[in-house]
C-alpha cells in the first residue's frame, strides 16, 4: 500500500512516528483504570458485576463513535479527528480526577470510549498514510503496535504509580495528562493526508459501512478480532479482580504487568504478522488464541498465576498475529475513499467482541461467582476462536497483500 499525499508537504518518518505516538498515549488513557477497579471497588462500594457495567461504558462510547461517525476522518480530514480525540481523552481524564462517586466513573469511561471510537480507524489510517515510501510496512506495525502497546501501556503506567506513587487515585491520571500534552503538540504539526469532499457535505450519521469488494476479506477478520479482543475484555475489565480475590496479588504493580504482559505479546504477534502471508497469519493467531484461553482456564481451576502469565502471553500472541493481518487485509482492500469508514466497521466488530462477553461475565458472576463465571467465557471464546481458524484453514482470505505489513 503506498501512500498519497494530500498536499504540498512531503512525508517524513517522523510523521508516522509521531501518529503512532499520538495514537498509543490515546489508547493508553482508555485502560489506565484498569488496575485502579479495587480501589474504586472499596472506595465506593460496588460489586465485580458493576465493574463490567462500568467497562461495558466505556465500550458502547466507542462503539457509538463507530457506527455513527466512523468516516468522519474521511469527510473532515485525519487531524481534526485526531485532536478531537485526545481532547475527549484529556476530558475523560479530568472526570476520574473529579470523582466522588460511581457517576463520575460512567462518565469519564464514556468520554474514554467516544475518545477510542474516533482514534481507532483515524489513527490507523494516519499512521500508515503518513508514511513515506518505503515505510508502509514499517508504518502497518507501527499502527497495530501503537494500539496494542498503548493499551497495555496504560494498566501498567498505573499499575506502578497507583503502588509506588502519593495519590494512587489521581496521580495516573496527571501523568497521562503530561503525555497528552505532547502528543496533541506533535498532531498539529503533521499534514494532512485525507482529502475531504469540496464543498464540505454536512455531518449527518453514516454507519461504517463495507463496501462489497472488500466483504470476502472482511468477514473471517472480523470474527478473529472479535474473538481476540473477547481476551482483552477479560484482562482489562475482571481479570485484577480475580488476582486480587482468588489469587491473593494485591499488588496493583503485579496486576497491571500481567495486563501488560498480554498487550505487550500481542504487540510480538503483529511482529511475527510480518514475516507470514495473511492466508497464513490469520489462521495461527486463532490457534495461539486457542491455546492461550486453555490456559487461563488453567488458571482458573488451579488457582495459580503462573498459569494466568502463560495465557496472557501465548493468547496475546494469538492475538496479535490475526489483529495485525486483519487490519492489513482490510486496508489493503478497502478503496481509499472508504478506508476510514472500512476500518471503523472492522473495529466495530472488535470492540463488540470486548464489551459484550465481558456483560455476560459479569452477569454470570451474580449466579457462578466469579471463577466459574470465567470458565464458560474461556470456553466460549475457545470454541469460537477454533472454529474460525478451521474456517481459515479451509476457506482462506483472498489475497489483498503478500504480507500483512505490506
Amino acid at each position: 500500500m503506498t501512500p498519497e499525499r494530500a498536499g504540498p508537504r512531503p512525508l517524513r518518518p517522523w510523521h508516522y512516528a509521531a501518529a503512532a505516538y499520538t495514537f498509543a498515549v490515546g489508547m493508553a488513557g482508555t485502560t489506565l483504570p484498569t488496575p485502579l477497579y479495587g480501589l474504586y471497588q472499596r472506595e465506593i462500594g460496588f460489586s465485580s458485576f458493576t465493574v463490567t457495567v462500568i467497562f461495558a461504558t466505556y465500550a458502547a462510547g466507542v462503539i457509538a463513535v463507530l457506527v455513527l461517525a466512523g468516516d468522519l476522518s474521511d469527510l473532515r480530514g485525519r487531524r481534526p479527528v485526531l485532536l478531537l480525540a485526545l481532547l475527549l481523552s484529556a476530558a475523560s481524564a479530568g472526570c476520574f480526577l473529579a470523582e466522588d462517586g460511581l457517576p463520575w466513573l460512567l462518565a469519564g469511561r464514556l468520554l474514554s470510549g467516544f475518545s477510542a471510537g474516533l482514534l481507532t480507524g483515524t489513527a490507523t489510517v494516519a499512521v500508515m498514510e503518513l508514511a513515506p515510501p518505503g515505510a508502509a510496512r514499517r508504518a502497518g506495525f507501527a499502527a497495530t503496535a501503537a494500539n496494542m502497546g498503548g493499551l497495555g501501556c496504560g494498566p501498567l503506567l498505573a499499575g506502578v504509580l497507583a503502588e509506588y506513587a502519593p495519590a494512587p487515585l489521581r496521580t495516573p491520571y496527571l501523568a497521562h495528562l503530561a503525555l497528552l500534552v505532547l502528543a496533541l503538540a506533535l498532531t498539529l504539526t503533521l499534514p494532512e493526508t485525507a482529502r475531504p469532499p469540496r464543498p464540505l457535505p454536512p455531518l449527518r450519521v453514516r454507519p461504517p459501512a463495507v463496501p462489497r469488494r472488500v466483504r470476502a476479506v472482511f468477514v473471517p477478520a472480523a470474527l478473529a478480532g472479535f474473538a481476540g479482543f473477547s481476551m482483552f475484555g477479560l484482562f482489562t475489565s475482571v481479570a485484577p479482580t480475580f488476582m486480587a480475590d482468588e489469587l491473593g496479588v494485591r499488588d496493583l504493580a503485579v496486576s497491571g504487568a500481567v495486563v501488560f504482559a498480554a498487550f505487550a505479546s500481542s504487540t510480538v504477534g503483529q511482529l511475527t504478522a510480518g514475516r507470514l502471508p495473511v492466508a497464513r497469519a490469520l489462521p495461527a493467531g486463532c490457534f495461539l488464541l486457542v491455546a492461550g484461553m486453555l490456559l487461563i482456564g488453567a488458571s482458573l481451576l488451579a488457582g495459580e498465576l503462573a498459569l494466568l502469565v502463560a495465557g496472557a502471553v501465548v493468547g496475546g500472541s494469538g492475538q496479535g498475529l490475526a489483529f495485525r493481518a486483519a487490519v492489513a487485509a482490510v486496508t489493503a482492500r478497502a478503496p481509499r475513499d472508504r478506508r476510514g469508514a472500512t476500518t471503523s466497521a472492522f473495529f466495530v466488530a472488535a470492540y463488540l467482541g470486548i464489551s459484550l462477553p465481558v456483560l455476560g461475565v459479569g452477569a454470570l458472576t451474580l449466579a457462578l461467582g466469579l471463577r466459574d463465571a470465567g470458565l464458560v467465557f474461556t470456553g466460549c471464546v475457545t470454541v469460537l476462536a477454533a472454529a474460525i481458524g478451521l474456517h481459515l484453514l479451509r476457506t482462506p482470505p483472498e489475497p489483498g497483500s503478500s504480507a500483512p505489513g505490506g
